[in-house]
């Protein structure tokens, strides 16, 4: 994030939203600017830099998703989804598109701030948690070989197909591999979430994991359930 005060994109069709969220922030500190729709959304984030965008998901035109969708084609700006749709799925599928964080309507601004805050620390570099801090670590479990230079992960002479959610989740799991993680540390070790969603989140991921780990020949029991904490994966 570069020097000055973080600029912040808020991307909402409800103008009474929009002024609440630009005042809020504008008291933090922060510069502010908004868009009502997903196009004009996708238009400024192409015409200007931002350090983050707060998105809603019902937008009129290209929706939040796709909105998500496109600005990870172009950039790696951390996206939060402020969204009145706050089931585990909507959750999951705009994580999946590459949102950092999701905040439920109604919220508190308090804890909307909390959040940007930790958006913004963890891209200026602050968490020191994620997968990609460590770049070009190959790790070795269960057979299977990941490589994080190249970002693939195999066993034997088959692929791994795997989102970039699954990837990271697959090699927190190696990097520690024969040890239990939580559900908590998961969030955070794989993908830096520091505030955020049910943690049943992480068994929604895992699920799918074992999926793609069964469908490369790999025994998806070799990522253990340990009732009552969490999951480990077989050294």
């Amino acid at each position: 994030m570069a020097a000055g005060p973080a600029r912040i994109l808020v991307v909402d069709d409800e103008d009474s939203i929009l002024q609440f969220v630009s005042y809020n922030l504008k008291k933090e500190g922060y510069e502010v600017e908004t868009a009502s729709t997903g196009d004009e959304a996708l238009e400024r984030a192409a015409a200007s830099r931002f350090d983050l965008i707060i998105l809603d998901i019902m937008l009129p035109g290209s929706d939040g998703y796709e909105v998500c969708r496109r600005l990870r084609t172009m950039s790696d700006v951390p996206v939060l989804f402020l969204s009145a749709r706050d089931t585990e799925l909507d959750k999951v599928v705009g994580l999946e598109l590459g949102a950092d964080d999701y905040l439920a309507k109604p919220f508190g601004i308090r804890e909307l701030q909390a959040r940007v805050k930790a958006l913004l620390r963890r891209s200026a570099g602050g968490s020191g948690s994620k997968v990609e801090d460590l770049p070009g670590e190959r790790l070795v479990a269960s057979g299977i070989v990941l490589d994080e230079a190249t970002h693939e992960a195999h066993f034997g002479e088959t692929l791994i197909e795997l989102t970039p959610r699954e990837f990271e989740l697959l090699a927190t799991l190696m990097r520690y591999a024969g040890k239990v993680l939580t559900r908590d540390q998961l969030l955070r070790q794989a993908w830096g979430w520091e505030y955020l969603v049910e943690t049943k989140t992480v068994d929604t991921h895992i699920k799918r994991l074992r999926d793609k780990l069964e469908a490369a020949g790999v025994d998806p029991a070799v990522v253990e359930t340990v009732r009552g904490y969490g999951y480990r994966i077989q050294a």
